[in-house]
C-alpha cells in the first residue's frame, strides 16, 4: 500500500513538474520577440537619397502628432512648386521625375557677380573651383552664364561662359549664416576669381547677416516634422519581423542603421515617410533575437511634396503597421491619436502649406529642401 502511494505520489509529481516546465517554456516562447515568416523577405538596395552634408534630423526626436518648429509646438504651416522637373526612364520603362541640381536661388542665396573680362571656358572654371564649396555649414554654388544658350549653369566642359556667379546660402537648419562663415566665402571666392582673372562684387557683410537672420527666422517660425510613436501591446519584434512587416506597406532599409524608408517617385529626392527603430538591435549579432517594443513614424514637412499627399501616406502606414504589428499609435507622451487628432493635424499642414507657398518656398520645392535642412 505505501509502495503504491508512493509510485503515485512520484507520477503526480512528475506531472506537475511537467506542467511547470511547459508553462515556463510557453511564457518563454511568448516573451520572444516575433520572427519574420519564411521564406525572409530579401534584402533590398537601401534608397534613401544623401541631402547634402546636413542628415535628416531624427524624427524620434520630434512630438508625435505634433507641428514642432524648432522642437516646440506650432500652429503653422504651407507648400509650393518645383523649379524644374527632369525625367528619366525607371524600372520597366516607367518614367520618374529627376530632381533638378540645386541652384543660385536670389530667395535664399547672397549672390556675387564675378564680371570676366573675356569669357572662360568650362574647362578653366572646373580646374579652379575650390575644393569645399561651403562655408562653415552654409554650402555655396558657382553658375556660368552659357555664351551659346544665354543660360545660367553649373560650370561644364566644353561649355564658355561670358559671366559668373555664386551663391552662398544665408539660413539652414544650423541657423543663420554668420560674419565668420562668410568671411570664409569671401577669402574662398577672392581666390577662385584671381585663378580666372574674374572682378567679385561682395555685398556688405552687415546687410548679408541681417538677410541671413531675417531668413532664419521665418524658417524657424516655419519649420515641421511629423512623427508618431508605434508602441508594442503585447509580444515585442524582431528586426526581421519589423522589416517583412513594413516591406508590405512599401518601406525598404534606409542607408543608416535603424531606419527603413517609404521612398520618393522623385529621383533623388527626400523619402515619403521614415520609420526608425533602434539602431543597435540593426547592428545587434543576431538581429532576430533584439527585441524591439517602439518605433517612430515620421515626414519631414518642408522637404516633401505636398502633391505626393504624404499626410495620407503617414496616416495609412501608421494605421496599417499599427495593425500588422499590433501597436498601438501614441504621441511622445503616450496619448493615444485618434482620427479626431489626424484630422485636426491635417488642417494645420493645410495652414503651413499656405504659409510656405505665400514665400515662394513650397514644402518640396528645391529653394524649401535646400533652406530646411
Amino acid at each position: 500500500m505505501s509502495s503504491s502511494l508512493t509510485i503515485a505520489l512520484a507520477a503526480l509529481g512528475g506531472v506537475v513538474l511537467a506542467g511547470v516546465v511547459a508553462q515556463g517554456a510557453w511564457q518563454a516562447r511568448k516573451a520572444d520577440p516575433k520572427k519574420a515568416v519564411s521564406p525572409p523577405v530579401p534584402r533590398p538596395e537601401p534608397r534613401e537619397p544623401v541631402m547634402g552634408p546636413s542628415a535628416d534630423p531624427a524624427l524620434s526626436e520630434t512630438v508625435p502628432g505634433v507641428l514642432h518648429h524648432d522642437g516646440e509646438p506650432s500652429g503653422r504651416l504651407s507648400p509650393q512648386l518645383d523649379d524644374g522637373e527632369l525625367t528619366i526612364e525607371g524600372a520597366g520603362g516607367r518614367l520618374l521625375p529627376r530632381r533638378v541640381t540645386p541652384r543660385v536661388d536670389a530667395l535664399i542665396d547672397v549672390i556675387v557677380p564675378m564680371m570676366l573680362d573675356a569669357p572662360v571656358t568650362g574647362d578653366a572654371v572646373l580646374s579652379h573651383l575650390p575644393g569645399s564649396r561651403r562655408a562653415g555649414s552654409k554650402p555655396f554654388f558657382i553658375e556660368g552664364l552659357n555664351a551659346e544658350n544665354g543660360q545660367w549653369e553649373p560650370p561644364l566642359a566644353g561649355q564658355r561662359y561670358g559671366e559668373l556667379q555664386a551663391g552662398l546660402q544665408l539660413a539652414n537648419r544650423t541657423g543663420a549664416l554668420n560674419e565668420i562663415e562668410y568671411s570664409e566665402f569671401v577669402q574662398k571666392l577672392q581666390a577662385f576669381s584671381e585663378a580666372i582673372g574674374a572682378m567679385a562684387d561682395f555685398p556688405d557683410m552687415l546687410d548679408v547677416a541681417a538677410r541671413a537672420r531675417e531668413l532664419d527666422a521665418f524658417a524657424g517660425e516655419h519649420d515641421a516634422q511629423m512623427s508618431v510613436q508605434l508602441r508594442a501591446r503585447s509580444a515585442a519584434w524582431s528586426v526581421g519581423y519589423l522589416v517583412q512587416q513594413a516591406s508590405r506597406h512599401g518601406f525598404v532599409p534606409g542607408v543608416l542603421p535603424g531606419r527603413l524608408v517609404l521612398p520618393s517617385a522623385e529621383d533623388g529626392a527626400p523619402p515619403v515617410l521614415t520609420l526608425i527603430f533602434d539602431s543597435q538591435a540593426a547592428l545587434s549579432d543576431d538581429p532576430s533575437a533584439a527585441a524591439l517594443r517602439e518605433l517612430a513614424l515620421g515626414f519631414d514637412v518642408s522637404q516633401t511634396d505636398p502633391a505626393g499627399a504624404p499626410f495620407a501616406a503617414w496616416q495609412a502606414s501608421a494605421l496599417g503597421l499599427s495593425k500588422d504589428l499590433d501597436a498601438d499609435i501614441v504621441d511622445d507622451r503616450g496619448q493615444p491619436l485618434t482620427q479626431e487628432g489626424f484630422a485636426f493635424i491635417d488642417g494645420e499642414l493645410v495652414r503651413l502649406y499656405g504659409a510656405l507657398q505665400e514665400h515662394d518656398l513650397a514644402a518640396g520645392s528645391a529653394a524649401a529642401r535646400r533652406l530646411f535642412s
